[in-house]
């Protein structure tokens, strides 16, 4: 047992780099790091897109009389796989094909007690195969954190992360994500603020 939570302590080392990487896709509509203008938020991490997408799955299956606890632990694990291959855009992908997930996970979870290893292999196959209704749910969540992403870099003045929203909204399948879509659309970013302080809209 103790070699195999060696394999485990390595991933959580490894999981701990999504942190540092960066979306790259949003280099494109011209967010920049930190070094390329002083005070510029540089691209939101892998790790902080994966967080947020796991909030709005277990909304999204909630209200799809999908199970929100099975969606957040897909969306969990739906971009660990990146700790290895980097996040490549759109874009990349029609040059260097990213590794397949299931395979780059099949490595990844090598070494680990097998019923982890297991369930994390099931996770991401069920994630890639698109057929649960929680997996329906995730891959929906993804897509309306990145069009609520967009939302706020283009609030920022990044007028070039339409095109994020824009292709994020056309993606959607379930109801409770185009409702949602809907309703990001019409707020501002910083309603959410004036409405706990009791103001009103400006």
């Amino acid at each position: 047992m103790t070699d195999d939570l060696a394999a485990v302590g390595r991933f959580l080392y490894e999981a701990g780099t999504l942190k540092q990487t960066r979306r790259t896709g949003w280099w494109m509509a011209g967010v920049r790091d930190p070094e390329s203008v002083a005070g510029v938020r540089d691209p939101e991490s892998v790790a902080e897109h994966a967080w947020r997408t796991a909030l709005i799955a277990t909304i999204i299956a909630k209200l799809e009389s999908a199970d929100p606890a099975r969606a957040a632990y897909l969306a969990v694990w739906h971009d660990t796989q990146e700790s290895r291959t980097g996040d490549v855009n759109h874009l990349g992908k029609k040059y260097a094909p990213a590794g397949d997930p299931q395979e780059v996970t099949a490595d990844q979870t090598a070494g680990m007690p097998e019923v982890l290893a297991s369930a994390v292999r099931e996770l991401v196959a069920e994630y890639e195969a698109k057929e649960t209704p929680e997996a329906v749910c995730v891959r929906d969540a993804d897509k309306l954190e990145c069009l609520l992403q967009g939302i706020e870099y283009k609030a920022q003045g990044y007028e070039n992360a339409q095109r994020w929203i824009d292709n994020s909204r056309g993606r959607l399948v379930t109801q409770t994500a185009n409702r949602l879509a809907d309703e990001l659309l019409a707020q501002g970013s910083l309603d959410w603020l004036r409405a706990a302080l009791g103001e009103g809209k400006a």
